[in-house]
This record gives C-alpha cells, structure tokens and sequence, in this order.
C-alpha cells in the first residue's frame, strides 16, 4: 500500500525562511500543499520567495520576525495565525553562527549566536506551543510537529566554531524536553542535525583551499545541498510520523561516525 505524503489544510511557520535551508522547506512543504507562512527580519526577501512559491500554484504568507526580540516573536505568532489560520507545522530554523577561537569570543559575539539559536529557538517554538496546546485541549485528535533544526556541531565539537556548537547541543536538548513535557498534547518535537550543507551563506567558502581541504576530510568528500533535506523534512512534519518524538536525525552523510 502506497503512502502519499499530503500537506493540504496545514499551517506550516517557518522561521529564518529569507534564505538557505529555511527558503528550501518553505518551498518544500508548499508543493505538498500546506499553506506557509514565512519568517524573518529580511521582509523583501520574504516577498521575492512568496511570488516564487505562488507562481508555482503554493500558498504564502509574509511576516516580520526577530527572534531575538521576545515581543517581535508574541506579534509575528498572533500575526501568523490571523493571516493564515492555527499553525499546525513549526519549522523552528532561525540561525547565526560567528567563527573564531574561545579565547576570542566576546560578550556581545557570545550574545549573538545564544540570542538567535538557543533563546530565540525556544521562546518561538514556547509561543506556538501555547496555542497549540490550547487547542488540542479542545480537541484530542489534534496533531501538530515543531521540528527544530540542530546541527552536527551540536553533536561533535568542530574547530573554530565553539559557541556554534554549545548553541546547537541546547537546541538538541531543548528538543528532548519539549518532547517530553508537550507530547501528552498532540505535539510531536524532533529535530534535524545537518552536516555541511552548501548555501549561499558559505558556497564561496568551499570554494577555497580551506574549503576544498574540509571537503577532502569528509566522508564522501563532498557536501550536501538544501535539497538533500527534503525527504527527512516531510517524514518529520508529516502525520504518518506520530510515533516519532523526541528523535534527534543527523542527516551529514556520515560525518557523525568518524
């Protein structure tokens, strides 16, 4: 018996959706039929990504977040909801990183990355699950996924990235948590550990000899791109994956087993 994964009637937040990973799963969820709401500081972007996915027969929405801001995350969830109905889908993908020795890293370079990553992740994904709680307890058939997106670096340490990595290992346990504590409510919480993955963020980069050198220690020798994440983002937001909860998937073409 075949299984066609269906996203018609859903709801899918999408923070960080003005660029990389974020634009693909906007894409992504809008061609298996869920209305998507896109998120981010960058509005002109939003807008250019939004005619993309309508051109192509999707349904989008457009609003301001700062996930740094707690009040900008309480307007852009209530803003959400009014312009496209109850979110059923979070895809919790806000994030920044900074490259330098520990030795090196500032209180203001430290703020950034743990603002975005970690306090921002969960003060998001804490202001959905709200409303999503309130209304599975008006309705116990409700099921709803948060997938947070974690990273390798949250996994192994990797060089010159320290703060990235203690970012990315909170989200994984903040993951577990959540998973634990609003499970009993119909939400699903797992997350997604990407290795390298080419974007237009660090394409330039890996053109480089310190690119081109990290490549040749990968196990493929070779890195991944957005879409390499499509399948593992459908399995994780689709209702046919109830019994996955709590789930941390690396999705790195090994990298985690060197």
């Amino acid at each position: 018996m075949g299984i066609e994964v269906n996203f018609e009637g859903k709801i899918a937040l999408i923070t960080g959706a003005s660029s990389g990973l974020g634009a693909r799963f906007a894409k992504v969820l809008a061609q298996a039929g869920a209305q998507v709401v896109l998120a981010s500081r960058r509005i002109d972007r939003l807008k250019e990504l939004r005619a993309e996915i309508e051109a192509e027969g999707g349904a989008a929405h457009v609003v301001a977040l700062d996930v740094t801001d707690y009040a900008s995350i309480k307007s852009a969830i209530a803003h959400a909801e009014t312009e496209a109905g109850p979110i059923d889908i979070l895809i919790n993908n806000s994030g920044v990183s900074t490259t330098q020795k520990l030795v090196d890293v500032t209180p203001e370079e430290y703020a950034y990355v743990m603002d975005t990553n970690q306090r921002g992740a969960f003060f998001v994904a804490q202001a959905v699950a709200k409303r999503m709680i309130a209304r599975y307890k008006g309705d116990p058939k409700k099921q709803h996924r948060i997938i947070n997106i974690s990273s390798v670096a949250g996994l192994r340490v990797l060089p010159q990235l320290g703060i990235y990595c203690m970012s990315k290992a909170a989200v994984i346990h903040m993951t577990k948590s959540m998973a634990v504590e609003w499970g009993k409510f119909g939400i699903n919480v797992n997350a997604i550990c990407p290795g390298y993955i080419s974007t237009e963020i660090n394409e330039e980069y890996f053109q480089t000899e310190a690119g081109h050198k990290l490549i040749e220690s990968l196990p493929r020798k070779r890195v991944g791109t957005p879409e390499d994440l499509d399948g593992l983002l459908l399995l994780l937001a689709a209702e046919e994956s109830r019994f996955l909860n709590g789930a941390i998937v690396s999705a790195d073409d090994g990298l985690g087993v060197l």
